[in-house]
């Protein structure tokens, strides 16, 4: 086997006898990028006996043991696995629960939710809101599923009173965001909000293609583009239920 050293300074020791080196990072870091998490937070998800091993780890196939963030006991699976899959089987099993259900789709407040936010995505906020009255105490929806080891998602715009998620995707600077495994997070992000009543309003800037029947695709974000979100919100859920929450000189112009 060839000993590799990355750019990210995993693998092999770099200048040592017999090490290729790449100018790349390695594939567990593309995918933490890719899947916006961090090697610090797989570090607090695996067994402690195994952090050294993870903490220089390159493979995404790589198998290790991991700690439900819910208490429960620990399991095996690859770190891809573990970025992309739905978390322990007991955490699985009480997500179809009927507990679980009964809770399905309720909008609320997490508190101390850390999510980044873009200036896009603050714009298309405050450019929303001069359009329709926006819920400002919510920020996650419950799901009938565990996805990515949590029974809740984080939309970046959330309009409980009709049910609908909009979200702001754009490749970034990286040219990557929103596309590959992050395109397939996205997708079942929107049918576990569909399982549970909601709808999701997604908005393509910057060259990215739809995804599902209510994307809109754009090079960039324009009033043209909120009125179109708007407009795809009536659509769906009939003018009447929009016109209830739209700010009165929108609906006099």
């Amino acid at each position: 086997m060839v000993a590799v050293s990355f750019r990210c300074g995993h693998g092999a020791a770099a200048g040592e006898p017999g090490v290729v080196t790449l100018g790349r990072v390695c594939p567990l870091c593309m995918l933490l990028h890719e899947t916006q998490r961090s090697r610090a937070e797989l570090l607090g998800r695996v067994a402690p006996p195994q952090r050294a091993a993870l903490a220089l780890e390159t493979r995404i196939g790589a198998s290790y043991d991991w700690r439900c963030a819910r208490g429960h006991d620990r399991y095996p699976a690859t770190v891809r696995e573990v970025l992309t899959g739905p978390s322990c089987a007991k955490c699985r099993t009480n997500a179809a629960g009927p507990t679980a259900k009964r809770e399905a789709g309720v909008a609320f407040m997490k508190p101390g939710l850390r999510v980044g936010t873009s200036m896009t995505e603050q714009r298309l906020r405050t450019m929303l809101g001069e359009r329709i009255r926006l819920h400002h105490r919510v920020n996650a929806v419950r799901i009938a599923r565990m996805f990515y080891g949590q029974q809740e998602v984080w939309p970046d715009i959330l309009v409980p009173q009709l049910r609908i998620a909009v979200e702001y995707d754009d490749p970034g600077k990286s040219r990557r965001a929103h596309r590959g495994l992050k395109e397939a997070s996205d997708t079942e992000k929107d049918e576990a909000l569909r399982e549970v009543g909601w709808e999701v309003i997604r908005i393509r800037a910057g060259g990215l293609e739809a995804l599902g029947v209510n994307s809109i695709v754009c090079r960039a974000l324009t009033t043209g583009v909120v009125d179109e979100v708007v407009d795809l919100m009536r659509r769906i859920r009939g003018a009447a239920a929009v016109d209830a929450i739209a700010i009165e000189h929108r609906l006099l112009s």
